[in-house]
């Protein structure tokens, strides 16, 4: 789940700079884009170091709520914060049916190797 949920929130940092700078193009200001943004960037940052972390999943999900309440002051984050929201589901959903088909696949090779051993 780590590696899928880390690409996410990767992704999400480099596409949320991106729309800040395509945002700036517009009547907001430069301060308000780039605070909006720039926080939005670090707390994706922040998160990836954390996802080992019990509760990371749900600090996630309060950083996706975060990002479409965001579309208040910057509207294109409206759009961006609910696909990635999308993204984060598919990322925590996935992540864990991988998770488990790799502890699955653990265990028969560790009785496989205590078959062998034996």
């Amino acid at each position: 789940m780590r590696t899928l949920c880390a690409s996410t929130l990767i992704g999400e940092f480099f596409v949320i700079g991106f729309a800040g700078l395509v945002a700036m193009k517009g009547d907001l200001s430069t301060a308000t884009v780039w605070t909006v943004c720039g926080i939005a960037m670090l707390l994706t940052v922040l998160l990836c170091g954390m996802l080992s972390r019990p509760g990371a999943v749900t600090v996630g999900w309060a950083l996706q709520i975060g990002l479409i309440a965001s579309g208040l002051v910057v509207p294109t984050m409206f759009f961006l914060g609910a696909v990635f929201a999308g993204l984060w589901w598919a990322s925590v959903h996935y992540g864990r049916k991988i998770d488990e088909a790799k502890a699955r696949w653990a265990a028969q090779g560790a009785a496989a190797s205590a078959a062998d051993a034996a």
